[in-house]
């Protein structure tokens, strides 16, 4: 068994996985498949170094098998297939008092600020697991954990059958909101500028548009007849995103912001007021949202396997983040972390 370690200044080192025994209220979990993201790249290009202990193992989306557990665990058992909701609050601050604790004032991000599925053997609190059917495959399972950030975007958006959407930005949480808003019987676009997203999103049967091509609003407003967009997704990130996305939901329709931006963007507040708009921000998920994920991707009514582009061996990580870095030809990254 072996782990990928980040060591910091874009350095990973593959060494011998260092396995530990569950405590009580814990699993060990052998990690089949792990899925790279956005935040994973962040921390290889060090913007968490102030979360990560050195060296760390990273990584969140993830399939595997129970191996072992604790004492005091209840409703698991070795054999088990499962995944994790990699979130470890603190169970008393103002928001989990509230019932919030997935966006915990001192919630622990596993996967960056305590060890990672990068690795062939992994524990885990066991709250943090939720069960995989026989039928989903453990290279699908893999990629829960996204999907069921787009089920509380969408939750979090209030879409209803009928309605129209836009998402800005066609990487794999944009891709995966747009799948899952389409689920519920909404009417979608996808605002991309890469070829190769834009290529796939329409082999999806997305509407895929590039706003350096088409005039988005003018877009929109044409396939509304005039009213606008019920639901604006901002997942881009982009100055250009947040400016835009003002000028596309109708009267009293709802704005998402899913994307994090490193600089403070530029908003029209002016249209919030003239039209009454709301807005919301979407983080992380809840329990229901990765039950639902579950579903979805079990069901089969999402064509996961056409986002992966791609499945690399432990020690090709820093291949897999130069490969995203690129920003070409990929979609979802998937490492296979054990045989």
């Amino acid at each position: 068994m072996i782990a990928a370690y980040y060591e910091g200044d874009e350095r990973i080192r593959i060494g011998e996985c260092a396995p530990v025994a569950p405590g009580p209220g814990q699993a060990h979990i052998r990690v089949s498949h792990c899925g790279l993201c956005g935040t994973d790249l962040h921390v290889f290009h060090g913007k968490m170094d102030h979360r990560v202990t050195f060296p760390q193992v990273i990584g969140h989306e993830m399939s595997g098998t129970i191996s072992a557990v604790g004492a005091a665990v209840d409703g698991f058992a070795p054999g088990d297939r499962v995944t994790v909701r990699p979130l470890d609050p603190c169970g008393d601050c103002p928001a989990c008092r509230a019932g919030h604790s997935y966006i915990c004032h001192k919630l622990k991000f596993i996967g960056i600020d305590a060890p990672g599925a990068l690795q062939g053997l992994w524990t885990v609190p066991a709250h943090t697991l939720h069960r995989l059917p026989d039928s989903l495959s453990l290279e699908q399972g893999a990629l829960v954990e996204p999907v069921a950030v787009a089920c509380h975007d969408v939750r979090m958006g209030e879409v209803a059958a009928g309605e129209y959407v836009v998402v800005q930005g066609g990487g794999p949480i944009g891709v995966l909101i747009a799948l899952v808003a389409r689920s519920k019987g909404a009417r979608v676009v996808i605002s991309e500028v890469n070829p190769f997203r834009l290529k796939l999103a329409a082999e999806l049967g997305l509407n895929a548009v590039n706003p350096r091509e088409t005039d988005l609003v003018e877009f929109v407003n044409r396939e509304t007849g005039g009213a606008g967009a019920d639901a604006v997704f901002e997942v881009s990130g982009s100055a250009a995103g947040a400016e835009l996305m003002t000028k596309l939901p109708r009267t009293r329709g709802r704005i998402v912001v899913v994307a994090i931006f490193s600089e403070t963007p530029k908003i029209d507040l002016f249209r919030f007021f003239w039209r009454e708009l709301r807005l919301c921000g979407a983080r992380v998920y809840e329990p229901q949202d990765f039950e639902e994920a579950i579903s979805l991707a079990a069901s089969g009514k999402l064509p996961l396997s056409r986002l992966i582009t791609n499945v690399l061996p432990l020690d090709g990580l820093e291949s897999g983040f130069r490969e995203m870095e690129s920003g070409g030809e990929a979609m979802k990254l998937l490492v296979k972390c054990s045989e």
